[in-house]
């Protein structure tokens, strides 16, 4: 079975895959290859060239999506007639489904596609998605059919699938694929693709910014055929332009099944319960030479702690005799199995962080009870739009994180790269705190004005929405910091040949944090019915400043399990 030990003796194990890598040759030495699977050349593949196209990929998936996400519900109540109740019903399941099934993208790319073709295969998927949503938007909506469901809605929920099932494969290997294209055993070309992470991440804000603008606009102004026909225009243009550049591009191979070689781990370590693992790491199996039993994949080094694990590459007088896989292990092996085990913890924190995001419907309904008139009367802010604050900070904040943020972090700390991925984690941490601390904030002072003024029933309190700027800003931040930080983690700390795994595990924490959200709110809707509650319909005779203290407290617990886990948090050992 690929990426499993098959052969019959040991320790005397063959090399199995490729050749030594040369750190300082012509070729990268990550074991990357070609198009043409010849190793890949540092001169003529990689780097930023072959990043151009995906990070203007990305730009035009995320327009996409966010084109359909963004104003989905309109389409669905106006143009679909269906209610509040089942519109909301259908965009959470879809949403929910857009990360559920990045786990099955992720898996297929690491185990058996590789990233390249899961890209083009999702973007494929998810163009035609976007093609049938806009064929439902043209489709007259009286056709009379003997169906039970009408055309446009079985248009629009096949499309609507289909892009979520497109999704999958790309959210998780799009920053994978990209993070591909920098030589990680070059010191140089390793911090080159540290400013890939921010640039994807700006690419992605700024197809969220145009959707939600210009695209919006469209789709309320000029119909909904065009509204959804221009981002599949540009979702074409995408993959274009993705093929286009396949002859710049690194590949790295897929590993074999990460989902076997784990259970082989645990299976082997079972079965040699009584066996005690020897105090020298060189005894335990590992391959010869400088490849690993792995596809795609460095050898690891032997790190203590879980020791249980080591077991699996115990090596007994049995196993000299037969090497089954489902008892003899390589030490790269067990060691994947112990990095998935210690970056749980760190995915974990990200189900709070999330939150944050997660409570702008909660801003929202906040501004609503505020005065959100600019200039007097001249004009009137729509609470909603509050949030292109936080958009345009990502926008600004990003591409300035390189040039201004880390050469000053750097002189004060005196490390060259600023901030590890765990203290840019931290640090978004600290400002989602403050988020929800600016926003409970803000609630109190509203309500201490909405008691002394005796503000009629449902009324907006005299207090301009604008004093709600920090917390958005204050999002953008963390998510600057710890969005892209998750991400960098993500890959950085990964085994090599889990990459769109674990990727797929740092989103898959989105969903949770919208989970977590929506059953506090039920279960503090429930607890606090008695006394009017904390979130009822008129926000004036309720405490959404409690629910906020409770959030921003529930951060600040979070901040502190994530230093824990930092502080004692054991760094991937991989060879060079």
């Amino acid at each position: 079975m690929e990426g499993s030990i098959t052969e019959a003796k040991l320790p005397l194990l063959p090399l199995l895959h490729g050749t030594p890598s040369q750190e300082h040759g012509p070729y990268t030495g990550n074991g990357s290859v070609d198009v043409k699977g010849n190793p890949a050349s540092k001169t003529h593949t990689g780097k930023w060239k072959a990043c151009y196209s995906i990070l203007g990929g990305e730009f035009c998936g995320a327009l996409a999506y966010y084109s359909v996400g963004t104003n989905l519900v309109s389409y669905l109540t106006k143009v679909q007639g269906q209610s509040n109740v089942t519109a909301a019903s259908n965009i959470a399941s879809w949403q929910g489904n857009c990360y559920l099934t990045t786990i099955l993208g992720a898996f297929l790319a690491d185990s058996y596609w590789g990233r390249h073709r899961t890209i083009v295969v999702s973007l494929t998927i998810f163009t035609f998605g976007m093609v049938l949503l806009t064929l439902s938007a043209v489709v007259p909506p009286n056709m009379h059919t003997p169906l039970t469901i009408s055309p446009q809605e079985a248009l629009s929920s096949l499309g609507l699938y289909m892009t979520a099932l497109g999704l999958g494969g790309i959210w998780p290997c799009v920053p994978t694929f990209g993070a591909d294209q920098f030589d990680e055993t070059d010191s140089s070309e390793k911090a080159q693709k540290e400013l890939f992470y921010n640039w994807y991440y700006f690419a992605v804000n700024g197809g969220f910014f145009v959707a939600s603008t210009a695209i919006v606009w469209v789709q309320d102004n000029c119909g909904w055929g065009l509204g959804f026909g221009i981002p599949t225009l540009f979702s074409v243009i995408g993959i274009v332009g993705f093929l286009a550049s396949m002859r710049f591009y690194r590949y790295q191979k897929p590993g074999g099944s990460a989902l076997t070689r784990i259970c082989q781990v645990v299976v082997a370590a079972f079965r040699k319960l009584h066996v005690d693992v020897p105090s020298d790491s060189s005894l335990l199996c590992e391959m010869p030479g400088k490849e690993s039993a792995i596809v795609g994949s460095r050898k690891l080094l032997h790190t203590d702690g879980l020791r249980f694990f080591d077991r699996a590459a115990t090596v007994t007088a049995s196993d000299e005799a037969s090497a089954s896989p489902w008892k003899l292990c390589t030490v790269t092996q067990v060691e994947e199995l112990k990095i998935l085990a210690r970056m749980l913890p760190v995915f974990l924190t990200a189900i709070i962080f999330n939150t944050a995001e997660a409570c702008f419907p909660l801003f929202v309904e906040q501004g609503g009870a505020m005065d959100n008139h600019i200039a007097g009367d001249a004009f009137a802010l729509p609470p909603a739009s509050l949030m292109t604050f936080t958009c345009l900070c990502i926008l600004i904040l990003a591409p300035a994180y390189d040039k201004v943020l880390m050469p000053m972090v750097s002189r004060l700390t005196g490390v060259k790269c600023g901030l590890s991925e765990l203290h840019r984690i931290g640090v978004g941490m600290v400002f989602a705190v403050l988020a929800l601390a600016a926003a409970a904030s803000v609630e109190t002072a509203r309500l201490i004005v909405v008691e002394k003024r005796g503000v009629s029933h449902g009324g907006a309190a005299p207090v301009s929405i604008l004093w709600q700027v920090p917390q958005y800003l204050f999002v953008g931040v963390a998510k600057v910091f710890s969005v892209v930080g998750y991400i960098e983690f993500a890959y950085e700390q990964s085994p090599d040949a889990m990459r769109s795994l674990c990727q797929a595990c740092s989103l898959i924490m989105v969903t949770l944090g919208s989970y977590l959200v929506s059953a506090m709110l039920t279960i503090i809707s429930s607890v606090t019915a008695g006394n009017g509650g904390w979130i009822p319909e008129n926000h004036n005779e309720g405490h959404l400043d409690r629910f906020f203290w409770l959030m921003a407290a529930l951060h600040l617990i979070n901040l502190i399990a994530f230093v824990c886990c930092a502080t004692s948090y054991k760094r991937k050992l991989a060879t060079t």
